[in-house]
Parts: structure tokens; C-alpha cells; sequence
């Protein structure tokens, strides 16, 4: 006969069975993803080098999450404060970015001093992840970064002007390696999506590039 106490028992094993897989399932499926990114020889990213770093930024600790902060400072300040970012195979929709923040709380960053929307250089914004859709921060808009693929579009709008930009590499780095800020090339305009991995967890960053069309 089952009583009370055992379905209470019962029930609190399958939450936690539950919860477990929620969290356990984002890991592996990250890992599988790793493994296959190491069979693809092309990179478009620039080699990270011993020691590199990028004047003006550095990682700082927050909430337990190593984060670029950047102290550089415009000649000129941008005549917006905030731009919307589309990400169609991610389902992501007119997602407020702001411009040159480091507050993360606050959803999608803009990192200061990287370029602008259209500009030549490196249009570069962090978000956070998440362990789960079911597990999530509302700001979290960044939970499935690594379902995106090369040609896949980021379409970012500035005061009314559209920047169509094409995914050209996707690349997990270590937390420290500035680099990623760079553009691949002085001529080209670029723009660089990150976040922490395996979602919600901060041992790696995901970095997607993508290039003007």
C-alpha cells in the first residue's frame, strides 16, 4: 500500500531526477558540440597569443562570473544609448542592447569603446546563458548561442538603420582571452556574439562572429 509520506518521498526523487537532467543534459550536449568543433580545421577568428591583451579591458569578477569590463572612453559619444539586435534562428526579437555597458544585469551589453552598428571594427556584445529554458534568467537571451551556425543572420537596428551581418565562425575560448574583442581584419565590419559555456555555467565562452552583408 502506498501512503502519504511515500508519494511525498516519490514525488521529491522525480523533482530532483528532473532537475538533475536539466542541468546535466546542457553539459553534455555542450561537450558533443565541442568535440565536433574540433574536427573543423577552418577559423576565422585571429590566434590568441601568450599574454595578449586589449588596452582598456579587463576581467573582473562578478557574481562568481569572470567578465570583460572595459574602462575605454569615446572622443565622441554615440548619438543612441541603446540598439535592438534580431537573431532569427534563435527566435530572438528587437532584444534591447546597450550601449557601451558593462552591467550584464541588465540584459544584452554592447562592450565600450568596440565599434558601432555598421561601423568598421568589432560590434561586440555579451549576454548570459542559462542551465535550462526551465531554469532561466529572464535576461538570459543567449541560453541556445551555440545553435548558431555559420550563415546564419544577426540583424542588428540602429536609429531606424538595419546592419545585416552573416555568422562566419563559432568558437569556444577560455575566460581570459581578450582577443576575441580584435576584428579578424582592420577593414572589415564585424560583429562578435558572447556568452559563458556550458550554458549557465562559466568554464568557457562561446564566441559566434558574424560579417556585414
Amino acid at each position: 500500500m502506498i501512503t502519504i509520506p511515500k508519494i511525498i518521498s516519490l514525488s521529491f526523487l522525480f523533482l530532483g531526477v528532473f532537475i538533475l537532467i536539466q542541468v546535466v543534459m546542457p553539459i553534455v550536449s555542450f561537450e558533443v558540440w565541442e568535440l565536433g568543433q574540433k574536427f573543423d580545421k577552418e577559423t576565422t577568428l585571429i590566434s590568441p597569443q601568450k599574454g595578449q591583451s586589449v588596452l582598456g579591458v579587463s576581467i573582473e569578477s562578478k557574481d562568481n562570473f569572470p567578465a570583460f569590463v572595459s574602462s575605454v572612453k569615446r572622443e565622441i559619444a554615440p548619438s543612441y544609448t541603446q540598439f535592438r539586435i534580431n537573431v532569427p534562428k534563435l527566435q530572438l526579437s528587437e532584444i534591447t542592447v546597450d550601449v557601451d555597458s558593462n552591467d550584464l544585469t541588465r540584459g544584452l551589453v554592447h562592450l565600450p569603446g568596440s565599434a558601432l552598428p555598421g561601423e568598421r571594427g568589432n560590434v561586440f556584445i555579451s549576454g548570459h546563458s542559462a542551465v535550462s529554458p526551465l531554469i532561466s534568467l529572464k535576461t538570459a537571451f543567449f541560453g541556445k548561442l551555440q545553435d548558431l551556425k555559420k550563415a546564419d543572420k544577426i540583424i542588428v537596428e540602429a536609429e531606424g538603420t538595419k546592419f545585416t551581418y552573416q555568422v562566419i565562425d563559432v568558437r569556444a575560448v577560455n575566460p581570459n582571452d581578450t582577443s576575441v574583442i580584435k576584428p579578424p581584419d582592420k577593414m572589415g565590419r564585424y560583429i562578435t556574439l558572447m556568452t559563458c559555456v556550458p550554458p549557465g555555467l562559466n568554464f568557457k565562452r562561446l564566441v559566434v562572429l558574424g560579417k556585414i552583408i
